[in-house]
């Protein structure tokens, strides 16, 4: 972990930037839950490549980021997730980033890439979604509050996607390819105002590759 007010290390690449904590894409700057990570090439750009270690529970397969907890502020990082060889019909990709992660619980927003262009209306209304692990999983959203923690966006198995995640409180907010307007709005995070470490993340049956993180605390007023 490189944690510095005012350098940031992108695949190599030193530059000027703002105070923040960063992470350069390194396995040794992960701490692996429950998935195999490789250091990759990837359509261009050194990655993290990230998939299940055998048979994983649904939410368990994340690597945790070494450094300071994270508590407001925003997560920034280039993520492409497409279903992984011998993945059953129900895999979709599913890739995200889990943050305030402590004891075992986290809250997480993640895509399902192979929604994003589906010809079922549906299915794209479901390209987006925020869970809360363990108590809070998008059966139960679903069950308990149909689309509220959902909603479309563009997405595209297996290709480069920049997203990033602003948190306030116990709002969330998703912007997805650098567009001005987040994408998905949470303003009831199920863990609270809370803090934690943040983690990458990737669902059942998915092959996801990381890179260029960025994550900035908020700053103090």
């Amino acid at each position: 972990m490189i944690n510095t007010r005012y350098i940031m290390i992108v695949s190599g690449t030193v530059l000027l930037t703002l105070p923040t904590v960063c992470t350069a894409q390194t396995r040794e700057q992960l701490t692996p839950n429950r998935v195999r990570l490789e250091s990759v090439e990837y359509k261009g750009k050194h990655a993290i490549k990230m998939t299940e270690d055998g048979e994983v529970g649904n939410g368990e397969a994340y690597a945790v980021i070494k450094g300071p907890e994270f508590h407001n502020g925003s997560i920034e990082l280039e993520l492409a997730g497409l279903p992984a060889s011998g993945a059953g019909a129900g895999a979709r990709g599913f890739i995200g980033i889990a943050f305030r992660l402590r004891n075992g619980k986290f809250e997480y927003i993640y895509l399902r890439p192979t929604n994003g262009r589906a010809d079922d209306q549906v299915r794209r209304n479901h390209s987006t979604q925020y869970s809360s692990f363990p108590d809070f999983d998008f059966a139960r959203s679903r069950k308990e509050a149909p689309e509220k923690y959902e909603s479309y966006v563009d997405l595209e198995p297996g290709v480069w996607t920049r997203v990033r995640i602003a948190v306030q409180g116990t709002t969330a907010q998703l912007f997805v390819h650098g567009a001005p307007q987040p994408a998905l709005i949470v303003n009831d995070l199920k863990l609270g105002d809370s803090s934690g470490a943040v983690a990458l993340w990737i669902g059942p049956g998915t092959e996801g590759y990381f890179t260029g993180l960025a994550i900035k605390p908020a700053t103090s007023k």
